[in-house]
């Protein structure tokens, strides 16, 4: 686990864009990029309503099916709509990280697909190719969350290695907020291994009741 970055890292610029989801809800945010994080990758910081002293902050891995193209093989659309209207009615951060499928990217993560479709779960799947189970790391988002002044936050997040990882680098997590549960005929199966491999903070009873069905 990293300690504190070393290298301080700079907002790059501010540009204020108004949010349109899919269903009509709409949010002003400001997009915050950055001048010398850890890892070189493009992230970006979308802030949200008017952040109090202690905001509330969501770490959004990139996933360009669930986000994009609405795929139900994951909850990720549904939460980063979810987050962007929890943060913006309460004033924060969602730091969308270049994270595609917990970091292995997405060529990657489509081959994983394939193996789940034979029948392994998805951290099985990213075993099965000689991959981590979850390879992200956020000492960029610890940076890009100094770099906007936030030293203690409640964390967004049903995964306790965010706020573990978080804290590790220096960044105060006052409290972790579940998300919603967002279940689809096609993604019980990889909720409940979240539930079972990561300890993610899901109903796994439910879930149970959902796959077995």
């Amino acid at each position: 686990m990293p300690d504190t970055p070393a290298v301080v890292a700079t907002p790059r610029s501010r540009v204020r864009v108004p949010l349109r989801f899919h269903d009509g809800y709409e949010a002003d945010a400001e997009l915050v990029t950055f001048y010398g994080l850890a890892d070189g990758r493009e992230h970006v910081a979308v802030v949200l309503g008017e952040p109090g002293p202690v905001p509330l902050v969501r770490l959004h891995s990139e996933c360009l099916t669930g986000d994009v193209f609405g795929s139900a093989r994951c909850d990720c659309g549904p939460q980063l709509r979810e987050a962007v209207e929890r943060i913006a009615e309460r004033g924060g951060v969602l730091l969308y990280l270049r994270q595609e499928g917990r970091g292995i990217g997405l060529y990657n993560k489509l081959d994983a697909y394939a193996l789940q479709d034979e029948g392994l779960d998805t951290y099985e799947a990213n075993a099965a190719l000689g991959l981590p189970e979850d390879a992200r790391d956020y000492t960029a988002a610890a940076q890009m969350l100094r770099a906007l002044g936030i030293g203690e936050l409640d964390l967004l997040s049903n995964n306790p290695d965010k706020a573990d990882q978080l804290r590790s680098l220096g960044v105060g997590v006052r409290d972790r907020v579940p998300t919603g549960v967002f279940t689809t005929a096609h993604n019980v199966r990889y909720l409940r291994a979240k539930v079972l491999q990561t300890q993610h903070t899901l109903p796994l009873a439910a879930l149970a009741e959902l796959n077995a069905g």
